[in-house]
């Protein structure tokens, strides 16, 4: 695996340097508040890095803390984060998880996997997030990149992202855990595209079954 990082990391820069995903950004510029990156996290679901960024911005200038988003009236949250995706749903869903953090937790997000997975519709690839990128913790988050790049290059053989976790779990180096997202999704963004990805581009087509398969097939 990694070989296989370096050379997406090669591939990234050489083609053009990539912009921070939203958690990334997030955790640089909230020096990695676990709050704000699993409230940020709710919200990246099914949305475009650009506009998560612009909506966690303006959501935490108004309600800073647990207690403060608990205490918000969810038509002022739902006003904040309208432009987002599924708004509706998630302003229900952070205003509940903050209730939980301030006083289940007394403001304090846990930081093991058990007991994130306790916060109500917080799953796996949440609560690896907020391990990840909130505590440096080893974990590997897989959202859609990491699923469908991981199953292209023969990585795994997998059809849900739960899967996919599982896998390369035993596949990985430990050390590299906290690695593997970051650079999947920015490779996915960025090269290996869910629509016409990058091919000629890419610096593991060479050993990449997808691209074996459809250079076989044209």
């Amino acid at each position: 695996m990694g070989t296989i990082l370096k050379k997406m990391e090669e591939t990234l820069h050489r083609e053009k340097p990539p912009r921070l995903t939203a958690l990334r950004g997030l955790q640089m510029e909230e020096q990695g508040d676990p709050f704000k990156i699993l409230i940020g996290t709710i919200l990246s679901a099914r949305s475009r890095d650009e506009n998560t960024a612009r909506v966690v911005n303006r959501l935490f200038a108004v309600y800073g803390t647990p207690e403060a988003l608990a205490n918000a009236d969810i038509s002022d949250i739902k006003k904040i984060i309208h432009s987002i995706g599924f708004y509706n749903v998630k302003a229900a869903r952070i205003k509940q998880v903050a209730k939980e953090i301030a006083g289940r937790f007394a403001g304090k997000v846990p930081a093991d996997i058990d007991r994130l997975l306790e916060l109500p519709g917080v799953g796996r690839k949440t609560a690896n997030c907020v391990l990840v990128y909130a505590f440096d913790k080893p974990a590997i988050p897989v959202d859609v990149h990491v699923h469908r790049i991981s199953n292209r290059l023969g990585l795994v053989d997998t059809k849900t992202p739960e899967q996919t976790e599982q896998e390369l779990l035993k596949l990985v180096d430990r050390r590299l855990w906290t690695k593997v997202n970051d650079t999947f999704v920015m490779y996915g963004q960025n090269i290996c595209l869910p629509i016409r990805p990058n091919c000629p581009a890419c610096g593991l087509k060479k050993t990449c079954r997808y691209y074996s398969m459809s250079s076989s097939s044209s």
